[in-house]
């Protein structure tokens, strides 16, 4: 092989480890919600949801790299056709539903279905929203 082709091939392989380098670099920081979801977890608040429902992917996707954070039970089973047992129980009949418990202002749990704000959670759980 010509030594161009081969300080080619070399400079093609360095720039695509560093681009792989540089992405896992991004992506392994903290996530701007940190925060707010362990906030909500802390609170006692539960987000129940369906791996299939386009509402619960909208306020994933709200939440971004905090999501593994938030107090999530999946509800569906996993061939999407029914529920799990602690959805049943809890009376679940929407997705997602964001149940908070009771607190010294509020004498029962509160329960917001559908897609909602973080201002809305923020608003219903106590917790603040980073600026």
């Amino acid at each position: 092989m010509k030594k161009g082709v081969i300080i080619f091939w070399v400079v093609v392989l360095v720039l695509v480890v560093v681009g792989i380098g540089a992405s896992v670099v991004v992506n392994s920081g903290p996530g701007k919600l940190d925060n707010f979801a362990r906030c909500l977890k802390d609170s006692g608040t539960v987000y129940y949801g369906a791996f299939w429902c386009p509402h619960c992917q909208a306020t994933n996707k709200l939440f971004g790299k905090s999501k593994p954070l938030l107090p999530y039970v999946e509800c569906s089973t996993p061939d999407g056709k029914g529920q799990t047992q602690i959805c049943k129980d809890k009376n679940i009949t929407g997705y997602p539903t964001w149940i908070f418990p009771a607190t010294s202002t509020t004498a029962t749990s509160t329960i917001l279905t559908g897609e909602r704000t973080l201002q809305e959670l923020a608003t219903a759980s106590g917790c603040t929203l980073p600026q």
